[in-house]
């Protein structure tokens, strides 16, 4: 890798660690890039797809004259391994918040579970989580809901490809997830809950796809404070 290789377009495939946002992550990059290169103070860079910050797996950093490819990888479909809790909620529809409105779930069955979760995939209508980057009338969504604000979210049109690999313990329930862009998982596992009538949120989410490329060749070493980038 050269100074030149990147101006001229790299795209690096990072595992984004827990609690990291998507920004610093590429703020992150663009700092170590600079330094070990000497690039210039303008020099290009920016992700494909922001993973929120409870959220990990596959952020892809595009550079140079490739961040012209974001618009292209960002349209691209979506893959996450995806684990929920079921009989509770939280307001943010993960765990960013704490857990309210307990409901017992005894009576529900894995077979109950299974085709909930097949009536989910096809073309669906979601409400983003209060909790979210959507602007309103200027501002997040998430400022306006930790100032307090009443936030109220439109539906959107989004689509399930795919829901497989479905493992059930209650009251946790994990499975795959293939996506359009624009779907939040958040708000999936909230709907969820809502049509198994005892609630439920987000407890991990991974991306492990975005189009053709993978998690299997992505690497969480250039977020590392000791890494180097001699002999790439």
């Amino acid at each position: 890798m050269t100074a030149e290789e990147l101006k001229s377009g790299y795209i690096f495939l990072l595992d984004k660690p827990l609690d990291w946002t998507s920004f610093q992550a590429v703020n992150k990059m663009k700092y170590k890039l600079k330094r070990e290169f000497d690039l210039p103070k303008k020099f290009k860079i920016g992700h494909a797809g922001t993973l929120d910050p409870r959220a990990t797996g596959l952020l892809i950093v595009c550079c140079g004259k490739f961040t012209k490819k974001i618009p292209e990888i960002q349209d691209a479909p979506k893959e996450y391994w995806t684990e929920i809790k079921i009989g509770v909620q939280t307001e943010s529809y993960d765990t960013e918040k704490p857990e309210i409105l307990h409901h017992d779930i005894s009576h529900i069955t894995e077979e109950q579970v299974k085709n909930i979760l097949e009536k989910f995939v096809g073309e669906i209508e979601q409400k983003p989580p209060v909790y979210s980057a959507i602007k309103i009338d200027g501002e997040r969504a998430y400022n306006l809901a930790r100032a307090g604000e009443e936030v109220e979210m439109k539906a959107r049109k989004t689509t399930i490809h795919y829901i497989q690999d479905i493992k059930i313990d209650f009251p946790l329930v994990s499975f795959m997830v293939g996506c359009s862009k624009g779907t939040y998982i958040r708000s999936l596992a909230h709907d969820i809950g809502q049509e198994l009538g005892v609630g439920a949120y987000l407890t991990q989410l991974r991306r492990t796809k975005i189009g053709d490329y993978a998690i299997e060749d992505a690497t969480d070493q250039f977020l590392n404070n000791e890494y180097r980038f001699e002999g790439l």
